[in-house]
């Protein structure tokens, strides 16, 4: 259905595959979102959130053999009322403005612009919304976003952290509003703490936020003592771990904390901050986890979204710069969401 690596950026058609009617005839478990809008974000320098990821994952899929397994998503762009469902109003317009006018640098914080920045910030935001719509159609049952801009380090009105717009957090407010579910957990398993997710739902009841991540790391946000405030209070779970950390380490971590809190949750969506830079060698992070180990991450969430979310999952990718890491790690995980 598609080219992978370089030719993919290039010939890669929107919607050559959407997703199928609700009788779910010829339709995968697992749904696949990417667009080539997503390479125009910083595509001319020297970085670590650069193209070549996205490149890297098309062709890992393709060499796995799960291609053919997925049914596409076509992308489109977010409105920016469902970013500022997330976000201040005055920071959307600002970071548009911003980038409309080509700066290479957001003003709020470290993270680098280029010319395509505003298109694919915009469709890594209206991604989400695009797969959960498609999950809750019933044409897939879960579903993995490659996009980029990543997203979990904006918060409300600062971008930073190689992110723009939060997309895992307009997603799930947007089956908040749109879909109208109630409650929506969180799984965030980066190497770097989700502070923009974090707080953008510290006081919120109805989202409930985990994340694993190495402490100490950027941004440095992310104790344990953490858990929220107000009517929040208890539903934001973090989890520092120290650099080494492995697959015992993270499932124990996971079935420790997270699987007892979901049960006692509930969640009615569930929505994965899927960072990869938790991966053995990569260079941003000193965790050693597997893609065995993500494959039991994946595993775990996925018994949570059975039990109270009929399946329901949306993985959106964060981090991950070691791009042959990235691959398999991606890979894995999206056979574990069910393509295999």
């Amino acid at each position: 259905r598609f080219l992978g690596g370089a030719a993919a950026a290039a010939m890669f058609v929107p919607g050559c595959a959407e997703v199928e009617g609700k009788d779910g005839r010829n339709v995968s478990v697992v749904g696949y979102l990417t667009d080539p809008v997503y390479h125009k974000h910083i595509d001319a320098i020297a970085h670590p959130e650069q193209p070549a990821r996205l490149m890297a994952i098309d062709d890992g899929l393709m060499k796995s053999g799960f291609w053919e397994k997925l049914t596409t998503i076509k992308a489109s762009a977010a409105e920016t009322v469902r970013i500022e469902a997330a976000h201040d109003k005055e920071y959307v317009e600002k970071a548009i403005s911003e980038m409309k006018a080509g700066r290479r640098k957001l003003s709020t914080g470290d993270t680098m612009l280029s010319e395509g920045s505003l298109d694919a910030a915009l469709w890594a935001a209206g991604g989400g919304l695009r797969a959960v719509d498609a999950v809750m159609a019933g044409t897939v049952k879960r579903a993995f976003c490659a996009v980029r801009p990543p997203g979990h380090h904006a918060t409300p009105d600062i971008g930073m952290g190689f992110c723009v717009f939060n997309n895992v957090a307009i997603a799930a407010r947007y089956i908040q509003q749109k879909h109208k579910l109630k409650k929506v957990l969180i799984v965030d398993w980066d190497v770097h703490h989700g502070n923009g997710t974090q707080d953008i739902f510290y006081q919120d009841p109805t989202v409930l936020f985990f994340s694993s991540h190495q402490h100490p790391l950027y941004p440095g946000t992310g104790p344990a003592s953490e858990t929220g405030e107000g009517e929040g209070k208890g539903f934001t779970i973090n989890c520092p771990l120290p650099a080494g950390t492995g697959d015992k380490e993270i499932a124990a971590t996971f079935e420790k904390k997270l699987l007892p809190a979901a049960k006692k949750f509930k969640p009615d969506f569930v929505l994965i901050s899927a960072g990869f830079d938790s991966r053995v060698d990569d260079p941003l992070g000193g965790f050693e986890i597997t893609d065995d180990g993500f494959v039991r991450l994946t595993e775990m969430v996925t018994e949570i979204a059975d039990r109270s979310a009929s399946g329901r999952i949306v993985s959106m990718l964060e981090g991950g710069y070691n791009l042959g890491g990235l691959a398999a790690a991606v890979t894995a995980h999206v056979g574990a969401l069910g393509a295999k």
